[in-house]
């Protein structure tokens, strides 16, 4: 297990509102579900199973303070997220804060046998070495073309592991459920694991829980953003230099800032009155909206049906059941309160 107790307190407070509408809340049906993971379920709404979000942003804080070590201390990590869900966001997110990730499959005994996997991903290096310099251009056209085959199969499994010199000093596993043969590694291997576990899977062989929805896309980008971020936020304590954002974003920069020119200048032409009471207005609009604690956000998922109902017909709103109609009825009553 990971003492967070001896980690650096560095991680934000996080808001449960946040959390709320990143679905992070959802876990799995109430009848398909992991008894361990009993102490991280805050309720049971539909026959779904509600994580208690005041434990899933302790966790995350832990967690975040972790990856805030491993960057500093210039340890290395493998993010590994294979669900669909999962692939496009931490393929995205790790390669942008430099770490190692992979979104195909598990390769069995990457961690268990890493001496025959290091000759891989080293075979892999060589040959897209020796096609960009040259060096196979005295081969025929039928064995250059075999040579690009294997350097894309060793692709599909060690895109993500090209810097990787030695075992990992821990994983990050996106639903421990569906990555068992990586968890079973890490254990035999000594690994410490933390993981974005969901109400199906068995919390007992991950060091670091992180009890959220492993499905929704918007849970998982959440919390692997943060995780990259403190990961970036150690690195650039220890080496004092910040991280190169990627090039797809520094593409999208350039071209953005052609039409900005044209767009101040075309602003400029009109008259300046209008554009400060535009911006005058904003802040008066947010000032009304009532700011909720996160006590508030709790008593909102504790509240019952009947008292839901009840306070659905005094305002005036149809099935609150869902969630968009529940934050009508809350808003609603803030309305009037106001």
């Amino acid at each position: 297990m990971i003492n967070t107790q001896d980690l650096p307190q560095v991680a934000p407070d996080y808001d449960l509102r946040e959390l709320l509408e990143a679905g992070c809340h959802f876990g799995h049906s109430a009848s398909d579900w992991h008894p361990n993971m009993a102490e991280w379920i805050y309720m049971q709404q539909d026959g779904i199973h509600i994580f208690d979000l005041e434990k899933t942003a302790q966790q995350l804080q832990h967690a975040y303070n972790y990856f805030y070590q491993l960057g500093k201390s210039g340890q290395s990590i493998i993010f590994v997220g294979t669900k669909r869900q999962a692939k496009e966001v931490v393929e995205e997110q790790a390669a942008a804060a430099g770490i190692h990730w992979i979104t195909s499959r598990w390769m069995g005994g990457l961690l268990t046998n890493w001496e025959q996997v290091s000759l891989s991903i080293k075979k892999m290096l060589d040959i897209e070495t020796g096609l960009a310099e040259g060096k196979f251009d005295m081969y025929t056209k039928f064995e250059q073309l075999q040579l690009e085959k294997d350097a894309n199969r060793l692709a599909r499994f060690f895109k993500g592991l090209r810097s990787l010199k030695k075992i990992p000093d821990a994983l990050f596993i996106i639903d421990p459920r569906k990555e068992l043969n990586a968890v079973k590694e890490a254990l035999l291997m000594g690994v410490p694991v933390i993981g974005l576990v969901d109400t199906n899977s068995n919390p007992d062989d991950i060091d670091l829980v992180i009890p959220a929805n492993d499905d929704g896309r918007g849970s998982i980008e959440l919390i692997v953003t943060q995780l990259t971020q403190a990961y970036q936020r150690g690195v650039e304590e220890r080496t004092g230099k910040k991280t190169v954002a990627p090039v797809k974003e520094e593409k999208a920069e350039e071209k953005t800032e052609q039409p900005a020119e044209k767009s101040a200048e075309k602003k400029a032409e009109k008259p300046a009155e209008k554009p400060v009471a535009k911006k005058a207005e904003k802040p008066a609009e947010k000032a009304k909206k009532p700011a909720q604690s996160q006590a508030a956000v709790v008593a909102e998922m504790s509240m019952t049906r009947d008292e839901l109902n009840q306070l659905a017909t005094k305002v005036g709103v149809e099935n609150p059941t869902s969630l968009a109609n529940k934050q009508a009825v809350v808003d609603a009553i803030n309305q009037q309160q106001s």
